[in-house]
């Protein structure tokens, strides 16, 4: 089981990789705070290291360090447009609560 990256989101990842000339790949990592205890960071990646989780949708990688692997295993990082806005939204089944706006969880 490993994280996953759905169309929407790869496509929204190609459209802003592509507008600041750089390769079609999100970093996903898991930062300590946030009003739940840990928080999502979202940031197009560099490159990929020798452990790093990579996961490919329409050509575009999502990848993700062994720390936050543990984290998020077994999530599908989305890209949700609702009216409270546009926003890449993880869907973790590890998270036991979450915040209200959906960048923090606890385990």
């Amino acid at each position: 089981m490993t994280v996953t990256l759905t169309n929407s989101a790869a496509k929204r990842v190609a459209a802003i990789a592509q507008r600041q000339g750089k390769s079609p790949m999100l970093r996903l990592s898991v930062d300590g705070g946030g009003c739940a205890g840990f928080t999502y960071r979202f940031a197009l990646a560099e490159g990929v290291d020798g452990d790093d989780t990579v996961a490919e949708t329409d050509g575009v990688k999502l990848v993700v360090d062994p720390m936050s692997l543990e984290l998020v295993q077994g999530s599908a990082v989305d890209f949700v447009e609702d009216l409270g806005g546009a926003a890449f939204k993880v869907q973790n089944p590890n998270a036991a609560s979450g915040c209200g706006c959906g960048s923090s969880f606890s385990i």
